[in-house]
């Protein structure tokens, strides 16, 4: 088989799809390899480290893509990324299934396309979850861009010109990047608190020595936050925890923000009207701002200071400015789900995996996702 990995388009995606350390293993098993020219330059993957291991370099993305039965993405390929794949070929990558507007396109062309968003979340898909490996990087990199832009310490110092208290930081939406962030503040020395609406969260978020603020909930609401995935939460619901986040965001010095819910635009979590009450200096980095943001006055991939001098940081990609790691655990993400289906003796698409069937979102000409009821 011949397994091709396109050079990312996207503005500012610096990752890419396989690292010379994965090429080398699927060469190892008896796959050709063409990497476009350049795919790795911003992961610390120069194309010589891709020859080194045995693939060839193509110059541009027609070329790397024409004969391609596999292709491997970090993000969707445009309209005339489709338009230049052989038809019937398998695309596996994080394809955007709920914004993705080119699927008809891809089913036209019969190719088997593989959204690892869509991966369930499970025991078994835990080495292949491309959404948990990039979210903890991007819970890493929210603090440290944090220390960027706030304007005094993080931990307590005792200086002989007198202390310095710590930060007090609140991470809001308690995944795999709200866990990292908790971590990441306290190992550097912040004081941290985490609120989430799943009180399943708890234990965890005080495991790494943070404290759980606890919105009141009613039987109904702790059943229906019950899950792996935040969900949409009633009005009143709302309307308590903003009374509560009000209270807390305006102790804080640092605000994380992280809750997506699949499918749907970005929960608004922090008001204008919070913001307007935080302290001068004050610093809110938005995770979730190119799903919208968590925060009313996100404006998404870019960075606002406010009348009151609050710093709200909508920055994307978060993963994309650790490149170098970033790639190397998304590129074993999909060499572990690749070898559901690629071994030695070729290529099997089996529709009775779970894992296969829940991620295959285009195939022999038809477009499966959403999937019917």
């Amino acid at each position: 088989m011949q397994i091709a990995i396109p050079a990312e388009k996207l503005a500012g995606e610096k990752r890419v799809a396989a690292t010379p350390e994965t090429v080398k293993k699927l060469v190892a098993m008896g796959h050709s390899v063409v990497v476009e020219q350049g795919a790795g330059q911003f992961a610390a993957a120069p194309d010589a480290a891709y020859v080194d291991v045995g693939a060839s370099i193509a110059p541009d993305r027609a070329q790397a893509l024409a004969q391609a039965d596999i292709v491997l993405t970090v993000r969707p390929l445009d309209e005339a990324g489709i338009a230049e794949l052989k038809t019937g070929a398998v695309l596996i990558g994080q394809l955007a299934p709920y914004q993705n507007s080119t699927f008809p396109q891809l089913a036209a062309k019969k190719v088997s396309a593989f959204a690892m968003e869509l991966l369930p979340r499970t025991t078994r898909a835990q080495s292949m979850d491309v959404l948990s490996s990039q979210n903890n990087i991007a819970g890493y990199k929210a603090v440290l861009l944090a220390t960027h832009y706030y304007p005094r310490f993080m931990p307590m110092l005792m200086t002989a010109a007198g202390t310095v208290k710590p930060a007090k930081v609140l991470i809001m939406g308690v995944g795999v990047a709200g866990l990292q962030a908790i971590a990441t503040a306290k190992r550097l020395g912040a004081v941290v608190e985490a609120t989430d609406v799943r009180p399943s969260t708890k234990e965890q978020v005080e495991s790494l020595g943070g404290k759980f603020i606890e919105v009141p909930m009613t039987d109904e609401e702790k059943a229906a936050s019950d899950g792996v995935y935040a969900k949409e939460m009633s009005d009143d619901y709302k309307r308590r925890q903003a009374e509560l986040v009000s209270k807390h965001a305006r102790a804080a010095d640092i605000i994380i923000t992280t809750a997506l819910i699949p499918g749907k635009k970005a929960p608004t979590l922090i008001s204008a009207d919070i913001v307007a009450a935080m302290k001068p200096g004050s610093v809110i980095i938005d995770i979730a701002a190119e799903a919208g943001g968590n925060c009313e006055l996100t404006q998404p991939g870019a960075v606002v200071v406010t009348d009151n001098h609050v710093t709200v940081v909508g920055q994307f990609n978060l993963p994309g400015e650790l490149a170098a790691d970033a790639s190397s655990l998304y590129a074993k993400n999909l060499l572990t789900f690749l070898s559901l289906m690629l071994s030695k003796e070729g290529f099997t698409l089996n529709l009775e995996d779970d894992l296969l069937a829940a991620t295959l979102v285009t195939h022999d000409g038809q477009v499966r996702f959403p999937a019917a009821n």
